[in-house]
């Protein structure tokens, strides 16, 4: 179980490079207010002075502390001659290779490291400095030293501070695979302590809180922290030990950690004999070292599983993001392929990934052929804008000067025509509403497609470019050809259509039963029989050229009499009440307009979709390819259209980077057998 810490470690380094939280690594967090002795609790531990000292706030960054035992014989230790090199030294992630031997230097450059990111007064910073010592005289451990709990800021400090403290030790201990080190001063009330109520507030049933008391040689006289050490206070499942750090005054008189250690071992047997022996910097180094060897056995399974699937995850996000062109001419062409199949494929309803939030592409088309246009057509009344008077004003002006006997075919063909006319505009429109359905399949052409779309974008905007010329270019012969087919049935209207017979024969037998009234109502005049109409009355009110007798000169037509209009003739709508024979006419006309109108509507219905699909829809679908090909493939824009997106880029490096770490860490802990875990 020993190999198992060096393979955390190993493991801390390989996800230290690209600075991830996906996986959590098991590790120690240590946790307390300001100046409670934590610093002092992780020198002893190394057995090294290498912290920052000072008053106030010193720990202002975390620092991941890796702790690797090395022994005396190590190769690591040997010069080249074979000779013994260094006892101990430390290596920063940030200084890469750089080897410090001195400790001094080790506590200088994390105080630079910490002024270059949280500045130098008094500023935190959440990103770790992360430092591996190599000694004989330290266990394996991994150690996470974060800054004190505060309350009152200072400095450049934000009045936060002791908000952004708290979250950022929480980010830290809320990690199931850490173990918390809760350090409390002994000269203050452990049922107040900061660090355990932190600790608690992840950790409910303490499975992973160990609690270190410090300072117990400062308490008052008369009082001893033996109740806190046997857990009579709080208990604390996984232990309470207690150690005696160095004063202030022993650290500017430049006391050793070992002769600290000395000293810290005769105060335990002095004050209590009892439980010196499980109390004490090293004993707290040991039961650390078990512990963590304990907690890695026990997250390793989850953390195996953990890296294959993110392994998994990351390898089809690479995938998605493609390989580097290599071939620009062949990559184009493939993309052109894939955007052009997709496009066509997204119309007939063929794509991979079809849409289940909308309707989008062919259905959309059809949705407006049968729906939209349908309904629109519907709307238009066959009699619509066409009143008894229009009619009626449409029948006497297909007549001329002479009365007619029955309804002119004339003043059929007008009326028809003015409301066959009104199909032309929602012919209009749906060829206008599958034109910008075309244009919006673009964005529906799958997320295989929109990906190297978001990876070239300048080829993104240029095949946009080439779609809406193509569709524009289409879009003329497509609206003529609508128009033709109105201008088809204005341009001859087929009272021979079989659809058309029922309401012609209708209206034959209207005009034969109209004929029979006016045989009854006629008067034989010299063995002839004359038709009365209402327009008979006016014979005696009207003179020889249509003009009111009056007190003028008839006979003198010429005369420089201003001439009056006839009062009888209508310029507007009336609303006298129609004759029969008038009511008569307007009926006929009605019924033949409704009848042949829905002829034409049925058949524009019928053709208008046919016509759009021809010359926009399936066009379209056929030349796209070549359409792009050939606007699109010149050797001198090869550069430019397949410049990869910034964005990109830094995605697959990422990843590629991710990736790469993750299959390092699988094997790292593929190297583990199954009997170093017992």
């Amino acid at each position: 179980m020993e190999a198992l810490i060096p393979v955390i470690n190993k493991l801390q380094d390989v996800f230290n490079t690209i600075g991830t939280d996906a996986i959590h690594l098991p590790q120690i967090c240590v946790v307390g207010t300001q100046s409670s002795g934590k610093s002092s609790v992780i020198e002893s531990l190394v057995g090294r002075d290498f912290l920052p000292r000072g008053t106030g706030i010193v720990t202002r960054r975390p620092l991941v502390l890796q702790l690797v035992h090395v022994p005396q014989d190590s190769k690591e230790r040997r010069a080249e001659d074979g000779t013994l090199a260094i006892p101990e030294w430390g290596k920063f992630l940030h200084t890469k290779e750089k080897i410090y031997s001195d400790f001094s230097e080790m506590r200088a450059e994390i105080e630079r490291e910490t002024d270059r990111m949280s500045g130098s007064n008094k500023g935190i910073c959440p990103e770790p400095i992360s430092l591996k010592i190599f000694s004989s005289h330290v266990v394996n451990l991994t150690l996470v030293d974060l800054p004190g709990l505060t309350k009152v800021p200072v400095g450049d400090q934000p009045e936060d501070i002791e908000v952004q403290i708290r979250d950022m030790i929480l980010k830290y201990i809320t990690n199931p695979n850490s173990i918390i080190l809760a350090v409390t001063p002994a000269n203050t009330d452990m049922a107040t302590s900061e660090a355990l109520k932190l600790a608690k507030t992840v950790d409910p049933d303490g499975r992973r809180t160990l609690a270190v008391i410090t300072k117990l040689d400062l308490m008052d006289a008369g009082t001893d922290a033996m109740d806190m050490l046997c857990g009579r206070v709080i208990p604390i499942k996984l232990g309470i030990l207690g150690v005696v750090n160095r004063s202030q005054a022993d650290i500017k008189s430049y006391k050793t950690v070992e002769e600290s250690l000395k000293d810290e071992a005769s105060f335990l047997q002095r004050k209590y004999p009892a439980v010196a022996s499980r109390n004490g910097t090293p004993y707290l180094a040991k039961t650390l070292n078990r512990l963590l060897m304990h907690h890695i056995r026990d997250c390793l399974p989850d953390l195996k599983t953990r890296v294959n699937i993110l392994a998994s995850q990351y390898q089809s996000i690479m995938n998605s993001y493609g390989e580097p062109v290599l071939d620009k001419g062949q990559t184009l062409l493939q993309i052109v392929t894939k955007f052009a199949s997709a496009y066509c494929q997204t119309i007939d309803g063929t794509a991979k990934n079809i849409e289940t939030s909308e309707l989008c592409g062919g259905a959309r088309i059809c949705y407006i052929f049968h729906e939209t246009f349908g309904k629109a057509l519907e709307s238009v009344d066959p009699l619509g804008g066409l009143s008894e008077f229009d009619i009626l004003t449409a029948i006497r002006n297909a007549t001329g000067p002479r009365p007619a006997l029955f309804v002119p075919e004339v003043s059929f063909e007008l009326l028809v025509k003015r409301q066959i006319r009104r199909l032309e505009e929602p012919s209009l429109r749906c060829v206008e509403l599958v034109h910008e359905e075309m244009q919006r399949i673009v964005q529906h052409c799958g997320t295989e497609i929109q990906q190297e779309m978001l990876r070239f974008p300048r080829l993104y905007e240029r095949i946009m470019d080439v779609v809406t010329a193509m569709l524009k270019m289409r879009l003329p012969p497509t609206n003529s050809m609508v128009e033709n087919l109105v201008g088809i049935e204005l341009s001859y209207i087929n009272t021979k259509h079989p659809d058309f017979h029922d309401a012609a024969a209708l209206v034959g037998s209207l005009l034969r039963e109209s004929q029979r009234q006016l045989e009854q109502t006629t008067v034989p005049i010299g063995g002839r029989h004359l038709a009365l109409t209402d327009g008979d009355n006016q014979e005696s009110k009207l003179g020889i050229n249509g003009h009111m007798q009056s007190g003028a000169d008839a006979k003198n037509p010429f005369s420089p009499k201003p001439v009056n209009l006839l009062p009888e003739v209508p310029n507007g709508p009336t609303s006298r009440k129609l004759s029969s024979r008038e009511q008569r006419d307007c009926e006929v006309i009605e019924r033949l307009i409704r009848s042949y109108f829905l002829i034409v509507r049925k058949s524009i219905q019928d053709t208008v979709p046919k016509a759009i699909m021809h010359f926009l829809v399936s066009y379209c679908q056929n030349n796209l390819q070549s359409e792009l090909v050939s606007r699109l493939y010149k050797h001198e824009h090869f550069d430019s259209l397949l410049d990869e997106s910034n964005q990109i880029a830094q995605r697959r490096q990422e990843a590629a980077d991710m990736l790469a770490a993750l299959q390092r860490a699988s094997h790292i802990i593929g190297e583990i057998r199954e009997t170093h875990l017992w």
